[in-house]
């Protein structure tokens, strides 16, 4: 029990991020495309006398230290499920960007609730590691999953999806972050007096993703939330053409934003277009990536 037990868990990225209109209890139905991309956050967890959670790398300030972190809440949930005290020291270290629509706290909350289930030795089966990733939020599931998967209800039902080949982007990352519930609540207002259609995964776009062709698959990204976020940042604008001018093949809003992506050919031209974006003055840094990669390894 003296030693500890790091995980490392990568970002994602959604291929298709379809919205419905918004449920009874608050939330939307989703058919969620996800990729996980080779950025990662690792996090470790040792013995403590206490919870406590430090966090170190960049935006490290801008991430909570208390019980609202996803890590801290992962660590108790599953010390409350085997009658455990959550007396562990977590260290995030990040590297995924942090209120960026990458799904960084969500990432976290899953590596930690690896990392406490081997360090406790609780014995939880896959199922009830995921069933907890589900309380703690919509896309903490497939964190702990990774590769590639469809996610249904609020986007933490998941089914596995094929992924016939290597995905190559750019991620730029904005000054300062998007709230995610602000997105929806602007969705919502973009949409109010229309009919939302439910929401449904693009078989153009699972084909795609079956056979490795970056050419199809940048065809049918899509993001039903990229206009709430151009709503609340108009800057966003100048970073997605940025991209798309210096040869992306497809470029769109991640998740809730404000970080965007570019789908590209190969490894070079992902480092010319994150060169172009970091030139062009329109985000804070690019970072270069490919997917699918795995979910949460204990390391």
């Amino acid at each position: 029990m003296s030693r500890g037990v790091t995980v490392r868990v990568p970002a994602k990225v959604n291929a298709q991020l379809a919205v419905g209109a918004p449920r009874p209890d608050g939330f939307h139905d989703l058919a969620n495309v996800f990729l996980a991309v080779g950025l990662y956050d690792e996090v470790t967890v040792t013995p403590a006398d206490e919870l406590r959670v430090t966090c170190s790398g960049p935006d490290a300030a801008q991430v909570p230290l208390d019980a609202t972190n996803l890590a801290a809440r992962a660590a108790i949930a599953l010390a409350e499920r085997h009658g455990i005290a959550p007396h562990v020291h977590i260290h995030i270290a990040k590297d995924i960007p942090v209120a960026g629509g990458m799904a960084g706290g969500s990432a976290d909350g899953a590596a930690a609730l690896l990392a406490c289930d081997a360090l406790w030795s609780t014995g939880a089966t896959r199922g009830e590691l995921l069933a907890i990733c589900a309380e703690l939020g919509s896309d903490v599931p497939f964190s702990l999953v990774g590769g590639a998967a469809l996610g249904v209800g609020r986007g933490e039902q998941l089914t596995t999806v094929d992924v016939g080949g290597t995905f190559h982007w750019v991620f730029a990352v904005a000054d300062g972050g998007l709230s995610t519930p602000a997105v929806y609540g602007e969705f919502d207002r973009l949409t109010a007096g229309t009919v939302v259609p439910e929401p449904a995964a693009s078989p153009v776009l699972l084909a795609a993703l079956r056979s490795g062709d970056t050419t199809a698959l940048a065809g049918a990204l899509s993001n039903d939330l990229q206009a709430a976020a151009l709503s609340l940042r108009p800057s966003l604008a100048e970073t997605l053409a940025a991209g798309t001018a210096a040869g992306a093949q497809a470029a769109l809003v991640s998740g809730s934003g404000p970080t965007t992506a570019f789908l590209v050919a190969d490894a070079e031209s992902a480092r010319k277009v994150a060169d172009a974006l970091l030139t062009s003055g329109t985000c804070r840094t690019a970072r270069v990536a490919v997917s699918p990669a795995p979910g949460a390894t204990i390391v």
